[in-house]
């Protein structure tokens, strides 16, 4: 019983660190949305005299109310959406007045218009719905004046200066958040993988296989969130200082990709060297476990903004002790194991700033297949 209740605690206790991290990813968002409905309330109210200015907040809201993706394009999208379908309902319902069929004449009619003027789905959709709202719950009564399609677009402008000046999401930190589980994924499969070929146990290394292959989603999360940390580097002022670190993050996405993939690789040749019982020098668990230690490094050095340089003599050095593993005698598993050390390593020097040529160059230095001079 106690057993059980402690595996309770430890998952309730899970569930709250899960759901605490995704308040504070969340936390900018929260702090400008409720920011921007005030002022845009304020602005609506006093600058421009409607003394209930609903839409202003509500229009706010919905262009602020996007976490992925490229934030500041589909912000306009949708204050543009707003106000089709704001000016659609205002215009029409006045005509026709209120019921089931007038409410789908307007909704018909707003998603058309946002058809026909290029509108994307997000922009149809929120057309639609903002005809369904003007239909039902505040239909015109003094005639079309429109003020409700201004308080629409003073709220989606208000909420677009308050993402991109006065409090922008930083790049670096909505970037990093994401990388870091992608790193994760392939630093826990190389030491599982070096586990494994240490210990000659099999255990390790199939749980690094089964991990690698189900790191998919967190490298797809990579790279769904990049667009909208350059986006963000490049609309706000205060992040401009962040486009060089945010470049490198860029650079290395594709390395960290393939390397993932070559990884996979060796981890599933290290699972049939080990079940085979086929020859495992120790200095090929070195060099997988040098891999590690580099993307560590690599890790830490781009959440910093600087390039990984010291993950260089790191991944050299994993190729050195791999290449001496080959030159003890290997099998075929081996070699394979070997060869994807040597392709992560050439990878992974990628992030460091080198070219591809160059990263070879350096691998094929440290294999001893090529000599200075």
């Amino acid at each position: 019983m106690s057993g059980r209740a402690a595996r309770l605690r430890a998952r309730a206790a899970g569930a709250a660190r899960e759901r605490w991290q995704r308040l504070r990813a969340l936390a900018v968002v929260v702090v400008q949305t409720s920011v921007a409905a005030a002022v845009s309330w304020a602005v609506a109210s006093r600058a421009i005299g409607n003394p209930e200015p609903v839409f202003a907040p509500i229009s706010a809201v919905i262009t602020l109310g996007i976490s992925t993706g490229q934030r500041y394009r589909r912000a306009v999208e949708l204050v543009f959406g707003v106000a089709l379908g704001i000016a659609v309902g205002d215009g029409l319902i006045w005509f026709i007045g209120t019921g089931g069929w007038q409410i789908g004449v307007a909704v018909a009619l707003a998603m058309g218009a946002a058809v026909v003027a290029g509108g994307t789905a997000a922009v149809v959709g929120q057309s639609a719905a903002s005809a369904v709202l003007i239909a039902t719950l505040t239909p015109p009564t003094e005639g079309i004046y429109f003020s409700r399609v201004v308080d629409a677009l003073i709220g989606g402008v208000v909420a677009l200066v308050v993402m991109a000046v006065l409090l922008p999401v930083n790049p670096l930190t909505v970037v990093s958040r994401v990388a870091k589980p992608a790193l994760g994924v392939l630093i826990d499969g190389l030491c599982g993988a070096a586990r494994g070929l240490r210990e000659q146990d099999d255990g390790p290394a199939h749980d690094a296989l089964v991990l690698l292959s189900e790191g998919e989603d967190k490298l797809g999360a990579f790279h769904e969130i990049l667009p909208e940390g350059q986006e963000a580097a490049t609309m706000a002022p205060l992040r401009w200082h962040a486009r060089n670190a945010l470049r490198q993050y860029l650079d290395a996405a594709e390395y960290i990709e393939r390397s993932i993939r070559n990884a996979r690789v060796l981890a599933r040749r290290t699972v049939t060297l080990l079940r085979d019982g086929e020859p495992s020098p120790p200095q090929l668990a070195e060099s997988v476990a040098a891999l590690a230690e580099a993307a560590k490094v690599i890790r830490r050095d781009l959440r910093r903004g600087r390039a990984p340089q010291e993950a260089v003599d790191l991944l050299c050095g994993a190729v050195r002790e791999a290449s001496a593993a080959y030159r003890q005698g290997v099998g075929f598993s081996g070699s394979v194991v070997v060869a994807q050390v040597r392709a992560i390593a050439t990878d992974l020097l990628g992030t460091t700033g080198l070219t591809h040529d160059e990263a070879d160059r350096e691998v094929r230095r440290a294999g001893g297949l090529l000599h200075d001079g």
